[in-house]
């Protein structure tokens, strides 16, 4: 995953139990996440008549053209052929058509510019920003349909969102539709062999670091190249439990206020990332690397632990070896009996505004919604969906059932999306490397970035 993953800071009180769209998903600057264990059942609900996913009265006979646009990233494409094929056969006078890959959204960019965009859009991955689509009026307002609107299950949409639509002035234009949160990821197989201890708290980290070190294995490696993958992983949780498990510093901090960046939590947090530099447990070689290269080195156990998104296992799925067990915890810079803090983020769909095909726009909406695709997401894509519902009886992948385990726990803190000013994200990203290998600071750190923070209030 390359793209840069919107940093989620929505608050959600019961997440997620369904995983579906995984992988390199959400990620905006870098080139940046399956069916149930009843697959039958969701087979079955997948393909519910066509009355029933056209319109909520079962009245609407869907047909003419209906493009759909896809990105293809770390949560692959499986999910995205399997639920257009449903919808296809559940429509059958409907000519669908499908507009994806890992270029889509540079390929289709001409299209949008002058007006004749696809019906439906997924917004993810490099090229697609929902908050630059909403001011160029791209997208439909769903406002007042979303109030109202019903999956093909009869449950109301905004009912079984973990988390819900981001409002632009009090209007909703796109619907979260997968659910990742950043992380750190071991192998439990190398970790079991060892007789290392998992890690569930800042202490216990550095503990199993100083006997992971021991053994000769490194114990921490980080994509250097992309820093928003530590800050998404290590940073911003350990700033929000030092400031007592309180997310609104980070809003605050993308308010660009100054005071924000200079709280005591800010400091606590870039300390913590000092003690793992000078404990000798980061990598030498992150500095330089991409994520993919970082990602290689973790899964030959040349280190032990990675920052990361719930993407990961699925981007790298080809280069996994037998054997090898992802285990996975949303932070690990919390103090002895604190909360789990998860940075969770978030990808949309939308329509067209200039779309052609509204009527089938919503009724994919309607039908993509629903607990069964849900599910198939975190089969398929091995990350969870932004569907609340259990999946812990379905195929999914072990490590995205222990992560919708923390996302709905009650005890977890989960960030809600916050997106930081472009040039003050660069500043922290850069500022975060230079710590890594002792060239500044906390304190450098902070007068760094909010030198930028003055220059864009």
């Amino acid at each position: 995953m390359i793209m840069k993953k919107k940093f989620a800071a929505l608050g959600i009180s019961a997440i997620l139990a369904a995983v579906t769209l995984a992988g390199c998903g959400s990620s905006k600057n870098e080139a940046s996440n399956s069916p149930s264990a009843s697959a039958p059942a969701a087979t079955e609900s997948a393909s519910a008549p066509a009355s029933e996913t056209a319109s909520a009265d079962n009245a609407v006979k869907l047909t003419g053209d209906f493009e759909i646009q896809y990105f293809v990233g770390g949560y692959g494409d499986k999910w995205w052929k399997k639920v257009i094929a449903d919808f296809q056969a559940a429509n059958p006078d409907l000519k669908v058509k499908e507009s994806g890959g890992p270029k889509i959204n540079d390929q289709m960019k001409p299209r949008w510019i002058g007006g004749n965009p696809p019906d439906f859009v997924y917004i993810d991955g490099a090229g697609l920003n929902d908050r630059q689509m909403v001011e160029d009026g791209q997208l439909e307002d769903l406002t007042e349909w979303l109030k109202d609107a019903k999956n093909i299950d009869g449950d109301l949409i905004t009912d079984i969102l973990a988390q819900p639509a981001q409002q632009f002035d009090g209007k909703v234009y796109n619907i979260p539709l997968v659910l990742n949160s950043w992380g750190v990821f071991w192998n439990k197989a190398l970790f079991k062999e060892k007789g290392w201890t998992e890690p569930t708290d800042f202490q216990s980290f550095l503990d199993v670091s100083d006997k992971i070190k021991a053994g000769g294995i490194t114990p921490f490696i980080h994509t250097g190249k992309y820093p928003y993958y530590i800050n998404g992983s290590i940073l911003y949780p350990a700033i929000v439990s030092a400031n007592n498990n309180d997310f609104s510093i980070l809003q605050d901090m993308a308010a660009n206020k100054v005071e924000a960046y200079e709280s005591p939590a800010v400091l606590a947090a870039l300390n913590k990332i000092v003690a793992l530099r000078d404990k000798g447990f980061i990598d030498k070689a992150s500095i330089q690397i991409n994520h993919t290269d970082s990602q290689m080195l973790f899964l030959q156990n040349k280190d032990a632990f990675i920052p990361n998104g719930l993407w990961l296992p699925n981007e790298m799925s080809k280069d996994i070896p037998e054997g090898f067990d992802f285990g996975f915890i949303p932070s690990v810079t919390q103090e002895a009996g604190g909360k789990v803090v998860a940075n969770t983020s978030t990808a949309t769909v939308a329509i067209a505004k200039n779309g052609k095909n509204k009527e089938a726009a919503k009724a994919f909406l309607q039908f993509i919604f629903s607990k069964a695709q849900a599910s198939q997401w975190a089969e398929l894509s091995g990350a969870p969906s932004n569907i609340k519902g259990d999946i812990s009886s379905s195929n999914a992948p072990n490590f995205v059932k222990d992560a919708a385990k923390y996302l709905t726990d009650p005890n977890t803190v989960v960030i809600p999306t916050i997106t930081y000013n472009a040039d003050v994200d660069k500043a922290m990203m850069d500022a975060t490397d230079a710590l890594t290998i002792s060239k500044i600071t906390p304190e450098e750190w902070v007068k760094r970035v909010t030198d930028v923070v003055k220059k864009v209030q």
